[in-house]
């Protein structure tokens, strides 16, 4: 229920209203209009390479090299955006905040960006759409990319003075995600209203569970 409503402070409650899909709690770090149904990945790590691993020290002998070094990790964040655009994803969703590196190439090659999705949400859109987070180093740089999740639309969401990610998936499942909007003069009432709903939904599903005898 957590990640299936948005609370809105300062509206009135008559806004209040249930959307299609799934309302993300953050506005795109990079969005890049498309029509139609989209395909959309899902990351837990930066895609901008590090020049070395936690606890390995990185050593080099000159300017130069160090230039070298970066270029060839803004190299392979492009070749991962262009691998992107290949497959015709058109929809980032990140777990971590990526590097602005990573947030240039994706307007370039049209991928629409979300990122620091709570694990929380990660879960849900993988429950939902049934694929595992794509992990883009070693030789999977260049296979096909076959861990993609299909989104009907994806767009901004205002709600009062906040944009949020307004995003529709295809379900795998009989489970069609849709997020209440509840609407309150302020926080407080918002979450008095949420709790009693959460509640009324918690005994509905009580009342409804199949009893064996």
């Amino acid at each position: 229920f957590g990640e299936l409503h948005a609370a809105v402070a300062g509206l009135p409650a008559a806004g209040s209203r249930v959307l299609p899909g799934l309302v993300l709690r953050r506005d795109f770090a990079a969005y890049c209009p498309a029509s139609g149904d989209l395909a959309a990945v899902v990351v837990t790590e930066a895609l901008h390479p590090v020049l070395s691993a936690p606890g390995v020290e990185f050593a080099v002998r000159s300017e130069g090299q160090y230039q070298a070094s970066q270029r060839w990790c803004t190299g392979r964040t492009e070749a991962v955006m262009k691998r992107l655009q290949s497959s015709n994803v058109k929809l980032l969703l990140s777990s971590v905040k990526q590097q602005e590196v990573v947030i240039y190439y994706a307007k370039l090659y049209g991928v629409s960006v979300v990122e620091c999705l709570s694990s929380e949400e990660i879960a849900l859109i993988c429950e939902i759409t049934g694929v595992s987070p794509y992990a883009p180093f070693g030789d999977n740089i260049y296979k096909e990319i076959t861990e993609t999740a299909v989104v009907t639309f994806c767009r901004p969401l205002l709600l009062g003075s906040k944009r949020y990610a307004h995003i529709g998936f295809t379900s795998m499942s009989a489970f069609q995600p849709h997020c209440l909007i509840l609407c309150g003069p302020v926080d407080g009432v918002n979450e008095q209203h949420a709790a009693a709903l959460q509640g009324a939904f918690t005994m509905l599903q009580q009342l409804f569970k199949t009893v064996d005898q």
